[in-house]
């Protein structure tokens, strides 16, 4: 098994300003603690590039694209929302995070790698069609899903998002489209306010969605009880072509900001699931996009295990 890993130090220019959750100490923690894993060397590193706006507009809105260039390049504090604090560089930057994305698709598609983790910012999976929302400019995961299925003529898309926020841009971006499949677990009721499990999807696109709300305190036996009775099910009656994950860290029972108690090792056994997903469905192909996480002692720790399991370096 070979696994990528791709990662850019200008990721940490989105400047967020003090005191934000969202910053560049996550990645560099981060990184820290993978150099020293004595297994991180043994992956291919990969760098990004900048997406071209042709896969921007596949899930957003030009005027929107436009605003929030202008909005990063006047020096404006912020996009659309208070919580998405930006710098003069984060349109560049979240290009970059955009582009990421697809760089290891094209490496998996390909067959160099098996499977990939992007350690990027911003996230993405609360950006809308038409706005930012959730520390959150360009939604990087429904990017690489429209661009697997266009680019490279993948067709059933899995996206995973195990992040404890709901992700209400990816869901509304793939609502009403049956080929995308959107599994979301997440802390609920709870921001940003969407993601209750009757949410199933609109039109040709019901039952393409399938919502797992976690109420708060939920632990790995939850979690585990979540997979194998409902997601697991649903995910092999879809047998995806590709998996996604949009991989926040946020669930953890230490996460300053939400209140599930997961511990660092269920991301490993969630990641194993879902290789053993891809293996039966969709050739083994996995791209795993950092979304949350902001605790950073337990961060990297998470990525770690998430990373390790990926990578075979680990058994689960």
């Amino acid at each position: 098994m070979t696994t990528g890993f791709l990662y850019d130090p200008r990721f940490l220019e989105h400047d967020t300003g003090a005191g934000h959750p969202e910053c560049r100490a996550r990645l560099e923690a981060a990184m820290r603690h993978l150099d020293a894993q004595p297994w991180f060397g043994d992956l291919r590193r990969y760098t990004p590039r900048m997406a071209a706006r042709e896969w921007l507009m596949s899930v957003h809105a030009e005027d929107y694209i436009v605003r929030a260039q202008a909005t990063c390049e006047a020096g404006q504090p912020f996009l659309d929302t208070l919580d998405v604090a930006v710098s003069p560089s984060s349109f560049d930057i979240a290009l970059l995070a955009a582009g990421g994305a697809l760089e290891l698709a094209d490496r998996v598609v390909a067959r160099e790698i098996d499977s990939g983790f992007a350690l990027l910012r911003p996230p993405g999976h609360h950006a809308e069609h038409s706005s930012a929302l959730g520390f959150c400019l360009f939604n990087n995961i429904a990017i690489l899903a429209r661009y697997l299925q266009r680019e490279h003529g993948l067709d059933k898309i899995l996206i995973l998002d195990w992040d404890v926020h709901h992700g209400n841009g990816t869901q509304h971006t793939f609502e009403e489209d049956p080929s995308v499949l959107y599994v979301s677990t997440h802390q609920y009721p709870y921001y940003p306010g969407t993601g209750a499990a009757y949410e199933t999807g609109n039109g040709r696109g019901r039952g393409a969605t399938l919502n797992c709300p976690m109420p708060a305190g939920a632990t790995d036996d939850a979690y585990q009880r979540a997979f194998m009775e409902v997601i697991l099910p649903r995910v092999n009656h879809f047998k995806p072509e590709a998996v996604l994950l949009s991989a926040g860290f946020d669930a953890h029972r230490d996460d300053p900001l939400a209140q599930i108690n997961l511990s660092e090792h269920m991301f490993g056994w969630m990641t194993a699931r879902m290789l053993e997903a891809a293996d039966q469905h969709a050739g083994g192909r996995v791209v795993s996009l950092l979304e949350g996480g902001y605790n950073l002692q337990m961060l990297p720790v998470c990525i770690a295990e998430h990373l390790k399991v990926l990578a075979g370096a680990a058994g689960a």
